[in-house]
């Protein structure tokens, strides 16, 4: 059983989601909160597999409140997924880097959102279709970071080809695949990047690629 916290100062959005996730054979929504204080008590107090966490609330926002998470050693295996109403701006960025294991509109499909859930349960980075492609074109405008060019000399070969692949979406699985080596493997290396650069997730992981300018899009220089 997946185990989540709500967390939205709107009422009717908590009712809408809940009563969603309740009819999941495998998704509990165990509580719910208002604001991004109560979201990090909650998250003490019930130690969930996921946190579903709004962005702009009262008391303490959903980024503040995500870093809070993301901080406490008590909740390593907690994963915060973000909500928002708004497309594309500074709360992704900041989201990701606070700690966000994904990122997911208000208005995508119900059935994106319980993919949701199932897939950042699993520490795997989920990001709606439509913020991935932005995310992507921001990243293009931006110079790499230092900090994070200087972090890429931590890894091996191999191991930037892994994070290479982990930003371009691709699955453990499908690492495997594309490097020929065994998903166990593939997952190890994933591993190792992540502990070396001091990822939380895949997310994080993400990041750092774009920041470090190891991933370059296409149109980069277009």
């Amino acid at each position: 059983m997946i185990r989540v916290v709500l967390v939205d100062d709107q009422a009717l959005i908590r009712s809408g989601i809940r009563a969603l996730l309740d009819a999941e054979d495998d998704i509990e929504v165990v509580a719910e909160g208002a604001t991004g204080r109560e979201g990090v008590d909650l998250a003490v107090e019930h130690r969930p597999d996921i946190v579903l966490m709004d962005v702009q609330m009262p008391v303490m926002d959903g980024i503040e409140a995500t870093r809070h998470i993301a901080d406490d050693e008590r909740l390593t295996d907690v994963h915060v997924v973000v909500l928002t109403n708004y497309g594309v701006d500074e709360y992704v960025f900041d989201a990701l880097r606070a700690g966000a294991g994904g990122f997911i509109v208000k208005d995508t499909e119900p059935a994106d959102l319980l993919q949701a859930v199932r897939v950042a349960v699993q520490g795997d980075a989920l990001l709606s279709p439509t913020i991935t492609r932005l995310l992507i074109s921001e990243f293009v405008s931006r110079p790499p970071d230092r900090l994070a060019v200087a972090g890429g000399d931590l890894l091996t070969q191999r191991e930037r080809e892994v994070v290479a692949l982990a930003a371009h979406g691709l699955s453990n699985h499908e690492i495997a695949e594309r490097m020929v080596v065994s998903p166990l493997t593939a997952k190890t290396h994933v591993s190792r990047a992540m502990t070396k650069l001091g990822a939380r997730d895949r997310a994080q992981l993400v990041v750092f690629a774009y920041q470090s300018g190891m991933v370059t899009p296409p149109d980069r220089t277009g």
